[in-house]
This record gives structure tokens, C-alpha cells and sequence, in this order.
């Protein structure tokens, strides 16, 4: 190849060069300005009537009936209005039934705050133990249920205030707050045998 042959290759070769490194330097900068994807959703979901459900591995945790559900756009977190047979549950079986005004869920933790009027009452409990007040939070990492607000306590016909309860359903322990009322305990006596 002659001298002058191999000048117009090498200046053909770096105007190729250059229009390439331009190029690339023009799409870097350019690569930020493109459309930018969707938003998500704005608008809540809303649903009426209906049931909840949440599952954690092969665990149930708790689950509601209710008049009124909303999801948030991005469905991690809701809010249910109009509860009633709500169930907590305890090593995967039914413990606790809860109804209330309102419930605020977070659905990745499955924790709730339940607002308004609030009743919890033990399944199957052969006192027939319920308790009334307007705030319970369940944490559901650490399986515990608070009523933070004073709760009345109904067993057997006799109602009794306490100014907080915490249910620990792992360790089975319930701690009572300041105790206020009054209530009647009879031992039953054992009939003797004929």
C-alpha cells in the first residue's frame, strides 16, 4: 500500500473514531432524558364487603371480615372499616375474635391497629372473657397484643377496668395494668362422691 493509500485510511479511520466516541458520549447523556416509566398507581383500591386474609409462610396470623376495605396504590399497607368475626390466631389455630370501627394493616408485617369501638374475646374460653376499649395493636414479629387504653374486662356477668393489657402469645403470658372495680371469685367446691 502506498503512503498516500494508508493517510486516507488512518484519516478515514479516526473520523470513524471520533464519530464513534462522539456518538457515545451523546447517547450517555441522552440516556437519562427518556420517557421515564409509570408512575405507579395513584388511586387506592377499594373494596366492599369482603374478607382479608394474610398468611405468613404456612402460618395464619389473622384474618377479617368486613363492610369496607381500602388498599394503598402500592398495596403494602391498607385500612378496613366495619370488622366483625376478625380472628387472631395462635400456632396457626383460632385464638382471639376481634370486631371494630376501624383496622389499619400493614401487609408486609402483618401488623394492625385496631381503632374505635374494639371487642376481643378468647375462643372457646369457658369463663366467657371479653374485653372492650377503643385501641389494640398487634405486633405480629413479636406476637403480641396491646390494648394501651383502659379496657373493661367482662367475665362471668362482672365487668372490671384495666388500664392496659399486653398478650404475649409466644411466651402465653398476659400482663395486666392498674386494676380498678370490683369482682366476686368463688371456688367451686367439689361435690363429694355418693
Amino acid at each position: 500500500m502506498s503512503t498516500a493509500s494508508k493517510r486516507t485510511w488512518r484519516r478515514v479511520a479516526i473520523v470513524a473514531g471520533v464519530v464513534l466516541i462522539v456518538w457515545v458520549v451523546v447517547e450517555v447523556i441522552l440516556a437519562g432524558q427518556g420517557a421515564p416509566p409509570p408512575p405507579p398507581s395513584s388511586i387506592s383500591m377499594d373494596l366492599r364487603g369482603g374478607h382479608v386474609l394474610n398468611n405468613r409462610i404456612s402460618t395464619k396470623s389473622w384474618t377479617f371480615d368486613y363492610d369496607h376495605a381500602r388498599l394503598s396504590p402500592d398495596g403494602f399497607s391498607g385500612s378496613v372499616d366495619g370488622v366483625r368475626n376478625g380472628i387472631v390466631f395462635r400456632k396457626g389455630k383460632p385464638y382471639l375474635r376481634i370486631s371494630a370501627e376501624h383496622i389499619q394493616l400493614d401487609i408486609q408485617s402483618l401488623d394492625f391497629t385496631a381503632i374505635g369501638k374494639v371487642h376481643v374475646e378468647r375462643i372457646d374460653d369457658p369463663q366467657k372473657r371479653a374485653f372492650d376499649t377503643d385501641l389494640v395493636t398487634w405486633t405480629n414479629d413479636a406476637k403480641m397484643l396491646r390494648m394501651t387504653h383502659p379496657a373493661y374486662v367482662h367475665t362471668n356477668g362482672q365487668t372490671l377496668r384495666i388500664d392496659g393489657i399486653t398478650v404475649d402469645f409466644d411466651a402465653d403470658t398476659i400482663h395486666l395494668g392498674k386494676v380498678g372495680g370490683q369482682v366476686d371469685l368463688h371456688k367451686e367446691r367439689a361435690v363429694p362422691a355418693p
